[in-house]
């Protein structure tokens, strides 16, 4: 099949040139902070590039298959890989002590299981350190009750047992300034009541085989998207800005607590359980000193915290006491990744590079079982068939294992950039892990080069059932022919649609090919996604271990094949407006100038 073989990019601006000389692909990079053509003299790639014609057909190791197989059913160790991080370390919230030794037990033990170069990579400064010690509630009057909570992440501790009166706050409703001299010393509910839909369906599912035939067609737009009942740009803004004003009142009136609603699940699956991430906190990126809150604050069951804010409406007196014990163990910690490899043996392709990967760090509520320890000691456990079956791939295979995924992606963005390539910034743009929004030119590294391919897994316990392509249609046909043999074991499914909010992103941001495979979703948007719910309990073992199979099937296939796998266009998203600019004076006949904004609303819709 031939794919996109030459990429035009200007002589002048920094970064990576594609040429086209002979079918083959050629390099110049510019030095950093120039604006010459001035380069390094000009290196061919190697015969089957990433931009070049990749063979029809794969070759396939069905011996090899087969011993993946049978190594990953008759020795796994993801469970007991899984019980002693979950288990035994606990919640790993970025920059914690927790994290922490998770960091140098997933180093030690993939040093054990036979892995080289095991190793720490710190990717920079993420903000406070900071861990639960131990947080609860009770009702006092009028009637004695003890209610579930938890502190919500980077909370300040109360000074010891602290009691006051409820105040029940709807911001949607709220009036600041009538607040003002109300609060002190209170227990401040903060957030609407909500309710608890009753559940006539199982939270629990694994896809169907029509689920996934219709995974296969073309991604559709977002739904309701510009619709009716849409809340606009402007409308979700003005809110966010009466929220912020709202909570610097509370604040400064000087409660003695905040408690915030747990949020639902998926399916209305949310009731009788705690969801403590983003949407318990105060705000956002509040591990930065600069941003911490001075109240203590926490996160609660939403039966209990309803009946508290229906008897405050009702101007019924209720006094709750509550205790939040946090301790802060650093202002200015760092994140580190997990990385350890096994050498590849071929003389031409050793310095190339497979990874896998998932995300080592979670939330605190429950012990980060399926978010995402299960993508981790997923990717242990395929690394280790490999180490059992004493192989010797042609290209170097590694594992990493991310940190600060949870507050936006921190330590997959951060080592891609360290490693394979940055985008220059532009003002008023927020960081790229958290927006696919502006970007400059994308300046690319030689290990950029190197990189043949990233998979991910991160949608919790259950099996693998295909691929997302993430839009790179040229490799689409390899892993059909890659998952024809593993049919049997339920993977069938290949989709060129994208899938987001995970450490792939940052690999496909800069044009390397990084993947996320499709799983079946079992219970993870209905129960455990951020919950207290998500511990060793939530692991299925079986998917576990075929999910590791088919990881290590992917890897070996990676590192064995003749030519990379190819290749998206390289990005330009220095020249995004210029493409999205409207065509000037569209309509014939018009009598004022025409911005073309109509059309692509109507694409958007």
């Amino acid at each position: 099949m031939r794919v996109f073989a030459c990429v035009r990019f200007s002589a002048v601006v920094i970064g990576l040139l594609m040429v086209c000389s002979g079918g083959v692909a050629q390099t110049k990079t510019a030095p950093a902070g120039t604006g010459a053509a001035a380069t390094t003299a000009v290196k061919p790639r190697h015969h089957g590039g990433y931009y070049d014609a990749q063979p029809g057909v794969e070759k396939l190791d069905l011996g090899m298959y087969e011993r993946i197989r049978a190594e990953g059913m008759t020795h796994g160790k993801v469970m007991d890989f899984g019980a002693a991080l979950t288990d035994g370390i606990g919640p790993r919230l970025t920059g914690s002590p927790n994290m922490a030794k998770a960091n140098a037990w997933t180093r030690d033990t993939l040093t054990k299981i036979g892995l080289e170069n095991a190793h720490l990579e710190d990717w920079g400064e993420f903000g406070m350190g900071w861990q639960q010690i131990n947080t609860w509630a009770r009702m006092v009057s009028p009637d004695p009750e003890p209610l579930w909570m938890q502190a919500a992440p980077w909370s300040p501790a109360t000074a010891g047992p602290v009691k006051g009166q409820v105040a029940y706050i709807d911001p949607a409703t709220a009036d600041g300034e009538k607040l003002k001299g109300t609060l002190s010393g209170k227990i401040v509910l903060l957030g609407a009541m909500r309710p608890t839909p009753d559940i006539t369906e199982p939270l629990f599912k694994r896809y169907t085989e029509e689920e996934l035939k219709e995974m296969e067609g073309p991604q559709m737009p977002r739904a309701g998207f510009g619709g009716p009942g849409a809340v606009s740009p402007a409308d979700r803004s003005r809110m966010q800005a009466q929220r912020v004003a709202l909570l610097k009142v509370i604040l400064g009136e000087n409660p003695a607590a905040i408690i915030t609603p747990s949020r639902d699940g998926g399916e209305g699956g949310g009731t009788g359980i705690i969801f403590d991430d983003n949407g318990a906190n105060l705000g956002r990126s509040l591990q930065l000193k600069e941003n911490a809150v001075s109240v203590p604050n926490a996160v609660m069951m939403i039966e209990h915290y309803n009946r508290l804010a229906r008897m405050a409406s009702a101007h019924v007196p209720v006094e709750v006491e509550v205790n939040i014990e946090t301790k802060f163990t650093g202002d200015h910690e760092h994140g580190f990744d997990t990385v350890a490899e096994i050498p590849g043996t071929d003389p031409r392709l050793k310095e190339q590079v497979v990874m896998v990967g998932g995300h080592l760090d979670s939330w605190i509520s429950g012990t980060g079982a399926t978010d995402n320890g299960a993508g981790s000691i997923v990717a242990m456990e395929a690394v280790r068939i490999l180490k059992a079956l004493d192989v010797k791939p042609k290209r170097t295979i590694r594992i990493a294992l991310w940190s600060g995924e949870e507050e936006g992606l921190y330590g997959s963005w951060n080592y891609v950039g360290m490693h394979f390539g940055k985008f220059a910034a532009v003002p008023g743009a927020p960081p790229p892990s958290f927006s696919p929004g502006p970007r400059g030119v994308l300046t690319t590294t030689k290990e950029w080069e190197n990189l043949d391919a990233y998979y991910n897994l991160d949608n919790g316990t259950g099996k693998v059932r295909g691929v997302y392509t993430q839009g790179n249609y040229a490799i689409a046909p390899i892993f059909a022919q890659w998952i024809a043999p593993l049919k049997d074991m339920g993977v069938t499914t290949i989709t060129n649609r994208n899938t987001g909010g995970t450490d792939h992103l940052g690999f496909d941001a800069v044009g390397l090919p990084g993947f996320q495979f499709i799983q079946d979703p079992m219970d993870y948007e209905t129960r455990v996604h951020h919950s207290d719910m998500d511990t060793y309990d939530r692991l299925h073992q079986a998917d576990l271990e075929q999910a590791a199979i088919v990881e290590a099937i992917f890897l070996w296939n990676t590192s064995q094949r003749e030519a990379m796998m190819p290749r998206k266009p390289f990005p330009h998203p220095e020249e995004e407006q210029k493409m999205s600019a409207p065509i000037p004076d569209l309509y014939p006949g018009a009598t004022a100038p025409q911005d073309g904004g109509e059309g692509r609303r109507r694409r958007q819709q």
